[in-house]
């Protein structure tokens, strides 16, 4: 049996492995300097409130939000999402959304409408991994609210999302944009793509560590609280505050993770986000042509979207995805995400329900050695296991 002599990571759309090193040096400086962030007037306190602070303020540079104070934190952009939706979709309401989105956004939205008679329309996608623009525009007349992702975490494909917040805005409805996979890979602006809200993570293309993630509002956009609790001010009301950023975030704050965060978009400012985008499409074309010229591999997507976003995802002709996974990693050291990604409706308009997909996808910090010993490695699994079926 062969046996791998290094990792080789693949699966950054799901978290980043390798961070810039002054992330673990925040991190690790933090928790050994915060106590609670605006719970105390200490120097404790003080530190994480600072630095809470100034997660915030980085997060508004780089996604564009009009203030810091337009900035919520939350664990992920789950979580994040789910606050959105349940406060900006009434009782009885329209959600859009498309046959694109993950679970994160596909389950608070079927909660709603099993809980609260919401009504639930999803634009289709079609087989190429395109959004189905006429469908998606005739959804709109009544809606609420659209919530839609930039980039499928499945095939890596961009939409134009500054015209689906256009059209959602004619018709009366917020725009609620999923930026999980875009955000810090790619150039992103709330004011560009015409977004209400944003949502984010940090643990994936920013850098951060787990269990950060928040909400850019625009301004105008209120987004009452999911979650009621402490809040370090107005003690006495009953109610948690209505006003941003503490609206949505009652308890105490993960100022350890957001010290890592800020380090993360630092380090982001620092080099560019153009500069990593560009990284990152030079990385996937490289993958994706290689990928393409392993017999019966097909590479799902790429061409439905306005860009890709550091993903490339593949199936093989007769073979399970978790098969491929497991030998990838198993002989080869090349870490890779097998199965449904949390996108059934993905796979079910690119007809892969049934043995799942291989997911790649990259980083700032993936090198050439990497990607051509991922083709390499991809083409001797293939012909591996097309040689016991």
């Amino acid at each position: 049996e062969r046996r791998p002599d290094a990792m080789i990571y693949f699966d950054n759309a799901a978290t980043t492995r390798v961070k810039p090193p002054e992330v673990v040096e925040a991190v690790c400086a933090a928790l050994g300097s915060f106590g609670g962030s605006g719970r105390g007037v200490h120097e404790a306190s003080l530190n994480a409130g600072r630095a809470v602070y100034d997660a915030r303020a980085a997060l508004a540079r780089l996604l564009g939000a009009p203030s810091a104070a337009r900035v919520s934190f939350a664990l992920n952009a789950t979580a994040a999402l789910n606050v959105a939706i349940a406060g900006l979709l009434p009782d009885g309401g329209c959600a859009v959304t498309t046959a694109a989105s993950h679970n994160s956004v596909l389950r608070p939205l079927f909660k709603a409408r099993d809980e609260r008679g919401c009504e639930v329309r999803i634009a289709s996608v079609m087989p190429d991994a395109a959004l189905d623009f006429a469908s998606y525009a005739r959804l709109l007349n009544g809606a609420d609210v659209v919530v839609a992702t930039h980039a499928s975490n499945l095939t890596g494909d961009v939409y134009d999302v500054a015209r689906m917040a256009r059209l959602a805005h004619e018709a009366g409805a917020l725009f609620v944009l999923d930026a999980a996979q875009t955000a810090g890979a790619l150039p992103l602006s709330l004011a560009a793509t015409g977004a209400d809200v944003v949502c984010f993570t940090g643990h994936k293309s920013l850098y951060g560590p787990q269990g950060t993630g928040g909400l850019c509002v625009a301004e105008g956009v209120d987004i009452p609280p999911l979650l009621e609790g402490g809040s370090g001010t107005h003690s006495f009301d009953e109610r948690h505050p209505r006003f941003m950023p503490e609206s949505l975030e009652a308890g105490t704050l993960n100022a350890h993770g957001l010290a890592g965060l800020a380090a993360g978009v630092a380090y982001l400012e620092r080099v560019g986000v153009g500069a990593v985008a560009d990284r990152l499409r030079q990385i996937t074309e490289r993958f994706e042509a290689g990928a393409q010229d392993i017999p019966g591999v097909r590479v799902l997507g790429g061409h439905g979207g306005i860009a890709r976003c550091g993903i490339v995802a593949v199936e093989a002709d007769g073979l399970d995805s978790a098969a491929i996974a497991d030998l990838l990693s198993v002989e080869y050291g090349v870490c890779t995400r097998a199965g449904a990604h949390c996108a059934p409706l993905m796979h079910r308009a690119l007809g892969t329900q049934e043995r799942g997909a291989v997911r790649f996808s990259f980083s700032y910090f993936t090198t050439n050695e990497e990607v051509e010993a991922g083709i390499d490695a991809l083409d001797q699994v293939v012909r591996e296991l097309s040689e016991q079926v």
